[in-house]
């Protein structure tokens, strides 16, 4: 039996650490071939395009800033020229400026939304016609953020809260394409970007245990990304699904240690 996303091909940006390698490994282990998207890492990406190609599957590596919509052209002109199509997008790459709102200038500002949210239109745009006349997945990385206030998060909330209002406008006008549109959101996740904040007196250490008694960790992230990918989640559209243990409905639940 062939593996489930055997002979698709997956861009994701920001590929190269952190979530972003997770979710290519994990689509890697499914059967798909990689795109892997970095800016600033090279050396990373092409680690994780090794660890890729280790899983049986073809690796890429493109290096692109998508915060710059000439780039973004130049990177889908390039998969355009190499494979001529595109069956999954992973709007995951990000960045952000941590200060208070009233404290926001203009280039935080603009640096934030043209990353975390403008790419995400600009790569959709692109990669809906490589995917054309064969159907497609495309899944943004959001965070509880985008709906909870947090000290000094002003910028990435609410570039994130326009990520998944684009999802669901995306979702609907993709939806005759039979191109699948979702996000998946998630609570703080252990990644070296959450502890350069917390170091960088960015955001509050929030690296507290869920409900469950863990942290969420990427691979949580990737599995559901995988899930959205498959043909059973076809008719999932526009949503926002929340991976987080259950803090966001239970923020001062203690997890209880089990008895001996």
């Amino acid at each position: 039996m062939s593996p489930p996303l055997a002979g698709k091909l997956a861009l994701v940006t920001g590929g190269g650490r952190g979530i972003g390698k997770a979710i290519a490994l994990k689509l890697a282990s499914q059967g798909a071939d990689i795109i892997v998207n970095f800016f600033r890492h090279r050396e990373t990406a092409e680690e994780t395009a090794k660890d890729i190609e280790a899983l049986g599957v073809k690796a890429s590596v493109i290096r692109a800033n998508v915060g710059n919509p000439a780039k973004i052209d130049e990177m889908f002109d390039i998969i355009n020229r190499d494979f001529g199509r595109l069956d999954i997008l992973i709007n995951n790459a990000a960045s952000g400026v941590g200060r208070p709102v009233m404290d926001v200038t203009v280039k935080a500002w603009d640096w934030t939304m043209d990353i975390n949210a403008k790419a995400a239109l600009l790569c959709a745009q692109r990669a809906s016609k490589l995917m054309e006349g064969r159907g497609g997945k495309i899944i943004s990385i959001s965070s509880l953020g985008s709906s909870f206030v947090l000290p000094t998060y002003t910028v990435v909330g609410v570039s994130k809260a326009a990520l998944e209002a684009l999802t669901r406008y995306l979702a609907i006008e993709l939806a005759p394409k039979n191109i699948c549109v979702n996000t998946v959101a998630a609570s703080a996740v252990e990644t070296e970007a959450l502890k350069f904040y917390i170091k960088e007196q960015l955001m509050p250490d929030t690296r507290q245990a869920t409900p469950v008694g863990r942290m969420v960790i990427p691979e949580d992230i990737a599995n559901v990304v995988a899930f959205l990918c498959s043909e059973e989640a076809s008719m999932i559209r526009g949503q926002t699904v929340i991976v987080d243990g259950g803090t966001s409905i239970a923020p001062f639940v203690i997890p209880s240690k089990e008895k001996d």
